[in-house]
């Protein structure tokens, strides 16, 4: 058997370099694809179906983390194909570098050393020849649930920790409207805005969910997906559909919130 690799790396030196570092040091390894972006990394990836993804952290658009975290949530019903082992590529970052130690994940660091990746490609054919239940994805999301950022304010932030929000001023065509935060049944990334959901209304800010979020009391507001943020008083239910798939039916409104594997522990309860 042939073993697939794909590489997702913005920067072409870098992504040439680890190509030949590959070639000398995992020669029965083959490159499929090589991506720019996260987005292409994804859709090659459900395509080709490669046994290993090295993920650059930070890239235009969709990042290695958010590839990786929608790959796990379409990976489901794929006829059994384990879950790829997935690499990130990072440079040097404390704590993501502490995290990855933490949670024994699967590193390379900017500019990648051969005895570096060749530690890794030992780890990787040792996985590849005993591969764990599910594919290794559950030891992935642990993984990645350890490099999510704080959910507050960062501690290295030299300056004041920003004020919970109480009311959202929004767009409602020409007009600006007045949200109260508890009113909010959820948040929902729209390419530059957010859009504010509630019982019976939306409105748009223009603001990011990574801007957004610190604001927030995370003891009601949840992150459920890289998009969503659900008020916690507004779920009724957790529905697992025949694939796997967490969705949220939440009061006052008729559809359903789709939730990220990434997030899917906070309703084992449910």
């Amino acid at each position: 058997m042939t073993l697939q690799v794909l590489i997702a790396e913005d920067e072409p030196i870098l992504a040439a370099t680890l190509a030949h570092a590959l070639k000398r040091l995992w020669p029965e390894a083959e490159l499929v694809a090589t991506c720019a972006h996260g987005a292409d990394a994804l859709e090659k990836a459900l395509a080709l179906q490669p046994h290993v993804l090295f993920l650059d952290i930070k890239m235009p658009g969709m990042s290695g983390l958010e590839a990786a975290e929608e790959l796990a949530e379409q990976w489901s019903g794929r006829a059994g194909k384990p879950f790829p082992q997935i690499v990130f590529v990072t440079a040097y970052d404390e704590y993501a570098v502490q995290a990855f130690e933490r949670e024994a994940a699967d590193y390379v660091l900017k500019p990648i050393s051969d005895a570096r990746l060749g530690k890794t490609i030992e780890r990787l054919k040792a996985r590849l020849s005993a591969p764990a239940p599910g594919g290794g994805l559950e030891a992935l999301l642990g993984q990645m649930r350890a490099l999510l950022p704080p959910a507050g304010p960062s501690s290295a932030s030299a300056g004041p920790a920003p004020e919970r929000l109480s009311m959202i001023r929004a767009a409602v065509g020409n007009q600006v409207r007045m949200i109260p935060v508890g009113e909010v049944v959820y948040f929902e990334a729209l390419d530059k805005y957010v859009n504010v959901v509630t019982q019976d209304s939306e409105a748009l800010i223009r603001m990011s969910l990574k801007e957004l979020l610190p604001q927030l009391d995370d003891k009601q507001f949840w992150q459920v997906h890289r998009g969503t943020i659900v008020n916690s008083t507004c779920v009724q239910s957790a529905l697992r559909d025949e694939a796997g798939k967490l969705s949220l039916q939440l009061k006052h409104r008729p559809e359903r919130v789709r939730v990220s594997p990434l997030y899917a522990h906070l309703f084992r309860q449910m």
